[in-house]
């Protein structure tokens, strides 16, 4: 890998509503890769051009109105594919993978569930079987590999401003853990824990309907960057940026950020 790396994943809802407050903060903080997810345009009307001016490479894929992933990239990205490819819907709005910098990145836009009786809440659990499918067949957890993205779990009660009345939210249940579990024990660390173990109160998520979220602390962290052993031993911070949810018109996610050095 390079000398160092800085990845950030970010939900953007709405690339172009968003572009206002992604093209300033790629421009201060200059990762050498940003993850975006929710980008809601189908692909002939996405905003590439702002990239490519402020030095950025962007690879994406997307519909008008939902889901949608990119990467931005200061480097030339490599082997870009999209989607599941083990049966059942590609979904190729929701995952993006590739070669960043010599580091193998994958970016999810894992299904949200809508309510815990509903035909979308099964699919997110299968949506997390699959991806765990995905991974044994195109990866190693001995290799150097970034999971990344808007993964709708909270997957411990430290993640939810409000455990004991979230429980049994379709991002905070007991099925929802497991599944996500199981993709995790394939190989990954979570590398925001990994330097903040035990830190309550750190949250990339803050609902719109919530008057002053971000400022009264109500926030979930939904949104997470993993890596396997041999990338996450040489992290060395992880951290949200709250000031975007804080911004004119802002996303209701923040966005999360991961440094790591050279081994």
């Amino acid at each position: 890998m390079a000398e160092a790396f800085t990845i950030a994943t970010f939900n953007v809802n709405s690339i172009r509503s968003r572009l206002h407050l992604v093209i300033p903060w790629l421009e201060r903080y200059r990762p050498d890769v940003l993850c975006m997810q929710e980008t809601k345009v189908a692909d002939r009307e996405f905003p590439s051009e702002a990239f490519l001016k402020i030095g950025y490479h962007v690879v994406y894929r997307g519909v008008k109105g939902r889901n949608g992933v990119a990467i931005a990239s200061i480097e030339e990205p490599q082997e870009i594919s999209f989607g599941l490819d083990n049966g059942g819907p590609p979904d190729d709005d929701r995952l993006i993978r590739g070669v960043f910098s010599g580091i193998p990145v994958v970016n999810t836009y894992v299904p949200q569930g809508q309510k815990p009786d509903s035909p979308m809440f099964a699919y997110k659990l299968e949506w997390f079987q699959r991806l765990r499918a995905f991974f044994d067949r195109h990866y190693s957890p001995r290799e150097p590999l970034i999971w990344c993205g808007d993964l709708n779990v909270a997957p411990e009660v430290i993640d939810v401003h409000n455990p004991k009345r979230l429980l049994g939210h379709v991002c905070f249940c007991p099925e929802v853990w497991e599944a996500f579990e199981r993709v995790k024990a394939w190989g990954f660390v979570d590398i925001f824990r990994k330097h903040h173990p035990g830190e309550a109160g750190q949250y990339t998520f803050f609902d719109y309907r919530v008057p002053k979220a971000v400022e009264r602390g109500l926030g979930w962290r939904v949104d997470h960057i993993l890596a396997t052993a041999p990338i996450a031993e040489h992290s060395t911070d992880c951290w949200i940026d709250s000031e975007p949810r804080l911004a004119t018109k802002p996303s209701d996610h923040t966005p999360l950020v991961a440094l790591f050095r050279k081994g």
